[in-house]
């Protein structure tokens, strides 16, 4: 089931990706998804704040993956170039999935056939200029305790 925000300003989008960076555990993974624009860098850079890594994260989309540490080690995949999925086999992607980080994918849809079987998946939609409704979708019990958390 999926559960919807609408954030009105980027300092909204910002606060709710900090929150669940400062919730997430180990090993957890989010799928994000979303046209062009839509925020999910952004959601992405506030994420890893909350997770105390110090350095500027920038979407890797020439690298495919970028490793930032902090509190947890973050795995940051951008898979918007990917066209085959025999791309994702020059890059340990199971090893980031299955490791002692956190994994944010953007554009996850394109790889959904080796994503892990849980995690939960976070669609940003552009609204407007400033408006974005997020939604979330959990895939197991933990992940929905996760989002029920995150929206208190």
């Amino acid at each position: 089931m999926m559960k919807c925000i609408k954030t009105f300003n980027e300092k909204e989008t910002k606060a709710l990706g900090k929150k669940l960076g400062d919730l997430v555990k180990a090993k957890d993974v989010l799928c994000l998804v979303g046209d062009l624009g839509a925020g999910k860098t952004t959601f992405t850079k506030a994420f890893a704040i909350g997770l105390e890594v110090e350095e500027d994260v920038t979407s890797p989309t020439f690298t495919i993956v970028q490793e930032y540490q902090g509190r947890i080690p973050l795995y940051h995949f951008d898979v918007y170039r990917i066209e085959n999925i025999d791309q994702m086999e020059d890059i340990p992607y199971e090893e980031y999935f299955y490791g002692d980080g956190v994994c944010v994918i953007e554009w996850a849809h394109l790889i959904e056939e080796i994503l892990p079987k849980d995690y939960i998946k976070v669609q940003i939609n552009y609204v407007d200029i400033e408006t974005r409704e997020i939604c979330f979708e959990a895939t197991n019990g933990y992940y929905k305790k996760l989002v029920e958390e995150l929206l208190k």
